[in-house]
């Protein structure tokens, strides 16, 4: 999203909008099957090319509340063994998926600000049976996560919901180790965004 806002400031009242957004996920956790104004599940999973072997293994309700805009995967294929970081996993289907191409040797960190949202996601990694898959509470902001422990930081569909671009890519930096991969997955806008649209929080979530 292109602005005219200095960097380190927000168009937004950033505790505004992130209870807006937990509001949004917290019904898309709760209520997967209703009506919203994106896709989500499986039906989801397969209009963005996700793997069917990766899918179909996986019961519903670790699926259900998918609500990402990409195949974070089709970027590249995450190696057996890695440290992986995704930022805002929701109910963890992105984190599941990366716990499988790591394996057992390696370790997937989800986090996330809406309790619902890890809530189930937890519930869903006990489910599986996942002893490398951890969730923590926090923001893209001010990740949980020690200094270089990650080897690659994933996310879909979360980084444009952050007013301060600079802070979150300096984050997420702070937790790569060097040499590391970040995969996301967003909407771009190539044309500069109005300063008043920009501060109507409706447009950010909508």
């Amino acid at each position: 999203m292109s602005t005219e806002t200095p960097a380190g400031s927000s168009p937004v009242d950033p505790d505004a909008l992130r209870k807006e957004v937990q509001d949004k996920y917290r019904e898309v956790a709760e209520a997967p099957d209703a009506e919203h104004h994106f896709h989500t599940g499986r039906f989801l999973a397969r209009h963005l090319g996700y793997d069917d072997a990766w899918v179909d293994p996986l019961p519903d309700h670790a699926v259900e509340s998918f609500a990402g805009i990409a195949n974070l995967f089709e970027l590249r294929h995450l190696e057996a063994g890695e440290k992986v970081v995704d930022v805002g996993s929701g109910a963890g289907f992105d984190t599941f998926v990366a716990a499988g191409q790591v394996g057992p040797d390696g370790q997937v960190v989800g986090i996330d600000m809406t309790e619902e949202m890890l809530t189930k996601a937890r519930r869903n990694a006990d489910a599986l049976g996942l002893d490398n898959v951890e969730f923590r509470e926090g923001f893209a902001e001010e990740m949980p996560i020690e200094d270089g422990w990650a080897d690659v930081v994933i996310s879909n569909g979360v980084f444009n919901l952050c007013p301060d671009k600079q802070a979150l890519f300096e984050e997420v930096f702070r937790v790569l180790t060097p040499g590391g991969h970040l995969q996301f997955g967003d909407i771009a806008n190539n044309n500069p965004v109005p300063p008043e649209a920009l501060r109507e929080i409706d447009l950010w979530t909508g």
